[in-house]
């Protein structure tokens, strides 16, 4: 199965999981449905003891009097036949186009950069490969698991897990980073523009500090049945202290929690605030004491929140256990004070140890501040699935309790007409060329199959329905630039499917609205605004990929960061920014040409040369994907070949809230 921004190590364990599973299903499927291919959703891998097959939903065979008078119609079909909608059946790649190829070279090339780079993050902290061994031995000799493991121990074998923004934290790279296989002549990190200068803890000349993986793992992952949201601090990197970027990954991870209803587990290894940047991480709004907050308003929401003790939890770190439903304490590592041992001593004089200050055996026995105490993490770990089985929640599949699936869906359904891997080839290497966004839609849709919407209005954007591992799905895809029309027609689109509660997807490759005099005069602007109000207002699920370029107010009428999608995502290659580089600096070239004109001077092309430089190469840099994720714009760089993948399991998450129909209330579309 794929995962989001994971480690290679985990990787294989799920993949082998994930196998067996599959030759299982393969194994029980039965002979009759051999006309469909079986795949593996969240819901659908899960365990080799509780998955379940569903077949296609049939016509009923009850005797219908307007069928019966009509001779033409086949009695077998009535019992059988499903209705399919529309193939795209004619969106096949020629694998020996020099377009497809060189298109492919580069996406290939652009995903060995981001599993290199994922590699380097997943390692821990430390300014160098020797910091990092040593910190992960220290690590490992105080009997504790790095944090990818805890969770690797945690879920349910055979699952996968979908971790969140790896790469938040990475503002620069060490050379190394940049690795490409020895075969290969690219410059990667020129391709997109990133700069590669620092290591771990050091400042990239911008104020920014290197923290890999914002120092805590985030994702969902499936514990007995139930989708969980964990967020595990990572120790190794500044002793798991919180920075900026770690508070903002960690709310970013209780938001798509509340918003999709999934249960917290965290695995605590903190040493709190990172002291020496405490105005970055303390005093605001959207800072460290919104964790505790939200962890208040979660409970109160029965969202429940439960804790592990896997580590040191200090000063205000403390409160993420304190204020849990339930917690479990590790002894000999677990320690749990608002002031730890040297504050103590420097406060009241008092010497004492952690043990003894806030140690296991004084939690679970003295102070009561958790509930239950284990030997080690692994029978903490076992402690926490226990809790996990009696929270009375629905499962993803069907189990011994009764429960079933959130949302009836399929979970037998078909694989698209066309491999995955074709989707690395598509976007062209010149982004100023266009594509058809169908030919994506072939190759992440259920059978190909899409229903399209006025396919023959507006035809800039495409709109319609399909379905992804079972789940029914409304779609709108940039083919061009937005112009009235297809505003008018993709808002309207927002509208049919909040009307029956079918979530929505974005497929992003947008330079903007169209602008100029005619388009003005048409209401351009008014009519882009209906898009964004329908976007903004829409209650249903929201899904964000950006596939290539997100700019301007295209990024807001396709449902960019600041419109709540319930996860955004960006391919390798992708960019976003208020324009184009290009654009940017032929918008400030020509007022700079305007002023030195007006003085009566002169400005060669040179000097107009020299003045666009830094300009292109600042919005080159600021727009590519690396820099949106290091300060998470998005909630993970993923390949285009783990699409189809990454979609399924996001849309099993948001379903679980807001697929109700005609719930949404509009605001004012201005007419």
């Amino acid at each position: 199965m794929i995962m989001i921004s994971s480690s290679p190590r985990l990787t294989r364990s799920i993949a082998r999981r994930a196998l067996n599973s599959r030759r299982a299903l393969s194994n029980n499927t039965s002979t009759n449905h051999n006309h469909n291919h079986s795949a593996i959703r969240l819901s659908a891998v899960l365990s080799n003891t509780s998955t379940t097959l569903i077949t296609p939903r049939c016509l009923s065979t009850t005797s219908n009097a307007f069928f019966d008078n009509h001779s033409n119609y086949n009695s077998h079909n009535q019992q059988h036949q499903q209705h399919q909608q529309p193939q795209l059946d004619t969106h096949a790649i020629d694998p020996h186009s020099q377009t497809y190829i060189d298109s492919l070279h580069l996406t290939e090339a652009q995903v060995r950069k981001l599993h290199h780079r994922l590699n380097l993050v997943i390692r821990g902290g430390g300014n160098n490969d020797n910091d990092r061994a040593r910190a992960i031995a220290k690590h490992l000799e105080r009997n504790k698991m790095l944090p990818r493991d805890r969770i690797d121990a945690l879920v349910d074998p055979g699952t996968p897990f979908l971790e969140l923004s790896a790469l938040a934290g990475m503002h620069s790279y060490p050379p190394s980073a940049s690795a490409n296989s020895t075969s290969s002549t690219t410059d990667i990190d020129s391709i997109n523009n990133v700069q590669v200068l620092a290591d771990e803890g050091e400042d990239d000349g911008s104020g920014e500090m290197n923290v890999p993986s914002a120092s805590i793992v985030t994702g969902i992952g499936v514990v007995c049945g139930v989708p969980t949201m964990i967020i595990a601090n990572d120790a190794t990197v500044k002793g798991g202290t919180y920075h900026a970027i770690t508070v903002k990954k960690h709310l970013r991870a209780q938001e798509i929690a509340l918003q999709n209803a999934l249960p917290c587990i965290y695995l605590v290894d903190s040493g709190g605030a990172y002291l020496p940047r405490q105005s970055e991480v303390f005093p605001d709004r959207d800072h460290f004491g919104r964790i505790f907050f939200n962890q208040a308003q979660m409970s109160a929401a029965n969202i429940p929140q439960i804790s592990l003790v896997a580590g040191s939890c200090t000063a205000g770190g403390a409160y993420v256990p304190a204020m849990s439903d339930e917690t479990i304490m590790v002894q000999g590592n677990g320690s749990i004070f608002l002031g730890g041992p040297p504050l103590v001593k420097a406060a009241t004089g008092e010497i004492v140890t952690s043990e003894e200050l806030g140690g296991a055996e004084v939690h679970c026995s003295t102070s009561g501040v958790s509930d239950h105490l284990a030997r080690n993490e692994t029978e903490g770990l076992l402690k926490v699935r226990d809790i996990i089985s009696n929270l009375n929640q629905a499962p993803l599949y069907p189990s011994q309790s009764g429960h079933s699936t959130p949302h009836d869906h399929d979970q037998y359904y078909e694989e698209p007409l066309y491999p995955a891997h074709e989707l690395g080839g598509i976007i062209p290497t010149d982004t100023k060329q266009p594509f058809d966004v169908r030919m994506i839609l072939a190759r992440i849709l259920d059978g190909s199959r899409f229903s399209e919407y006025k396919e023959n209005y507006g035809t800039t954007i495409v709109c319609g329905f399909g379905s992804i591992m079972g789940q029914k799905v409304g779609i709108i895809a940039n083919n061009g630039i937005l112009f009235s029309e297809s505003s008018l027609k993709a808002a309207n689109f927002v509208e049919l499917c909040c009307q029956r509660g079918i979530p929505l997807l974005f497929l992003q490759n947008i330079t903007g609205f169209m602008v100029g005099k005619k388009y003005e005069n048409e209401g351009i602007a008014k009519n882009g605004a209906k898009l964004v109000t329908a976007v903004a207002t829409a209650n249903v699920p929201k899904i964000t990929v950006i596939l290539g370029g997100s700019f301007g107010a295209g990024n807001y009428g396709m449902c960019g960061r600041a419109y709540s999608p319930r996860f955004l995502y960006m391919w390798a290659g992708g960019r976003i920014g208020v324009m184009g580089g290009e654009q940017a600096a032929s918008v400030l070239s020509t007022l700079q040409r305007d002023n030195i004109e007006k003085r009566g001077q002169q400005w060669s092309k040179e000097d107009e040369e020299e003045f666009k430089r830094p300009i292109l190469e600042k919005y080159n840099r600021e727009s590519s994907a690396y820099f949106s994720t290091a300060r998470l714009w998005d909630d993970g760089i993923i390949a285009p070949a783990d699409t189809r993948q990454v979609l399924g399991m996001s849309l099993e998450i948001a379903r679980r809230r807001g697929c109700e129909p005609n719930e949404t209330k509009f605001g004012v579309f201005r007419m």
